[in-house]
């Protein structure tokens, strides 16, 4: 094996836990529920903290990858997710969890951009580096798909922190792996860090995701929720304008201004929405629902995200063939087709329908990325490649982070008005019942009437399954609008958008 080939199986090491912890504790959330007595609130921050730190990180990090080296830059993302996964594997409590996945998040805003350049810098030859770039996308595709797999196979048969315990040998191979066979690199002191923006700019995210999770609550608490949402709101905005104005954006936020890149950012977040929105909903009603395993669930969602990696090498072969906005609408308006049939559809008594819509949504929205992808790319001016990729990079991130948010907050109340509580809990009981079904089954277990707790059981299942059939017509629905202006906006054929 040649040593640019032997770099590359590293960067394969290195990349794969990242992508894996994007969607490692999907499978994870009623062992959580009752480990960590979190409440549905805190599963949520837990899974999508992930997402949204690295959407504000990935950009300055490859920045201070450009100034120290992508070797340097490696090594010191592989420590701190070292580090974050013992302080998540460790986790006495949720708060601790949320912390420490915050700073996986920080290390794998590091690695990924690394393992990036480490591919383009050691590939020089153009068909070599194309082949490189593939299985580096591949192993993401991989990695996010085995995650629940992974999770759920763990949770099975060890503890739950075993699911992040399995980061550590992986990151000290990788380090010294990476001082031994990565060359010198010299640091370029004249490329710019600006962290400060990229803080406050999740600072304003995070305010913003958290006024409207707390407002949904049925607490009934809703001016501070709204004053930090409106905080949030003014970060982002002024976030935005600022770099509008600056003459060296970190994001250049002006190719936003074109319809066609416009429309394909938005389909990359509403692709990356539905699929991980559609994930942890599903992984929730498996277990509570249907009492399978986490493995069993694990391998229930198999068909969904391998379905997903297909999804893009079929629609390049479909672009050329058939053009941009056909491809697109058509990947949109099967996936809004799919959403519908799996609302109305059982899970345990019908697992073969269930798969084949899977496998329909997994094509869908792998065909909806990659025209994302297309109008994205050949939208943005040849000298802004970078900025559009960053741009699209960000709404992946995004997307994952807000489809928990979006899916999990329709999901909250939807229930919340849906659950019938039986007679002979107490009103502090009630409260918890009525938040979240892990809640519910947490109430259950502590109740000493036998048949007062399986009505309690039965109860928050059937509004589960209802709130499950609500959300999805819901979100078949907003696919299906979306449609409408994705065949407006978009050109008919690749070749027909203009570069400027």
């Amino acid at each position: 094996m040649s040593n640019k080939w032997l770099i590359l199986s590293l960067i394969i090491v290195i990349y794969l836990p990242v992508s894996i912890d994007a969607t490692v504790l999907h499978v994870a959330v009623p062992t959580l529920s009752v480990q960590l007595s979190a409440s549905a609130n805190d599963l949520l921050w837990i899974i999508d903290i992930y997402s949204l730190v690295m959407a504000g990180l990935l950009l300055p990090m490859g920045a201070l990858g450009d100034r120290l080296g992508y070797k340097k830059l490696a090594v010191i993302g592989l420590a701190i997710f070292g580090f974050a996964s013992l302080g998540a594997a460790l986790a006495p409590n949720a708060i601790v969890l949320i912390i420490t996945r915050a700073m996986l998040a920080i290390g794998a805003a590091m690695i990924l951009p690394a393992t990036l350049a480490g591919v383009r810098k050691t590939f020089s030859d153009d068909n070599e580096r194309a082949m490189a770039l593939g299985i580096w996308a591949t192993v993401g595709v991989a990695g996010a798909a085995i995650g629940p797999l992974v999770g759920g196979y763990l949770l099975q048969y060890f503890y739950w922190g075993s699911v992040f315990l399995i980061n550590i040998p992986i990151v000290i191979f990788a380090i010294m792996a990476i001082l031994i066979i990565i060359p010198y690199q010299e640091q370029n002191t004249q490329q710019k860090w600006e962290i400060g923006k990229a803080l406050l700019f999740i600072v304003g995210i995070l305010l913003l995701i958290y006024a409207i999770k707390t407002m949904f609550r049925s607490s009934g608490e809703f001016v501070i929720p709204l004053i930090l949402g409106i905080t949030g709101f003014i970060i982002i905005f002024s976030f935005i304008k600022n770099e509008l104005n600056s003459t060296a954006p970190m994001i250049d936020f002006s190719l936003l201004k074109q319809k066609v890149l416009a429309m394909g950012t938005v389909m990359a977040m509403t692709a990356m929405i539905s699929i991980v929105g559609f994930q942890l909903l599903m992984a929730q009603e498996l277990q509570f629902v249907y009492d399978l395993t986490p493995l069993k669930a694990g391998l229930f969602m198999l068909p969904l995200m391998l379905a997903s990696g297909f999804g893009g090498p079929i629609a390049g072969w479909l672009v050329v063939r058939f053009g941009l906005r056909l491809v697109a609408t058509g990947g949109i308006v099967i996936s809004s087709f799919s959403f519908f049939g799996l609302a109305l559809c059982d899970f345990l008594t019908s697992p073969y329908i269930a798969w084949a819509l899977m496998v329909l949504l997994g094509l869908s929205v792998g065909i909806a990325l990659l025209a994302s992808t297309t109008a994205i790319m050949s939208t943005a001016p040849v000298n802004k490649s970078a900025s559009a990729g960053a741009i699209e990079g960000m709404a992946y991130e995004l997307g994952a982070g807000f489809g928990i948010v979006l899916f999990g907050m329709m999901l909250t109340v939807i229930y919340s008005h849906n659950i019938v509580i039986p007679d002979g809990l107490l009103p502090a009981q009630i409260g918890l019942v009525e938040s979240s079904i892990s809640e519910a089954f947490s109430v259950a277990k502590h109740i000493d009437r036998p048949e007062l707790s399986e009505q309690l059981i039965y109860a928050a299942k059937e509004a589960f399954v209802n709130a499950h059939e609500f959300v999805l017509v819901i979100a078949g629905t907003l696919l299906a609008i979306l449609s409408y202006f994705v065949w407006q906006f978009l050109p008919n054929k690749v070749e027909a958008i203009k570069h400027n």
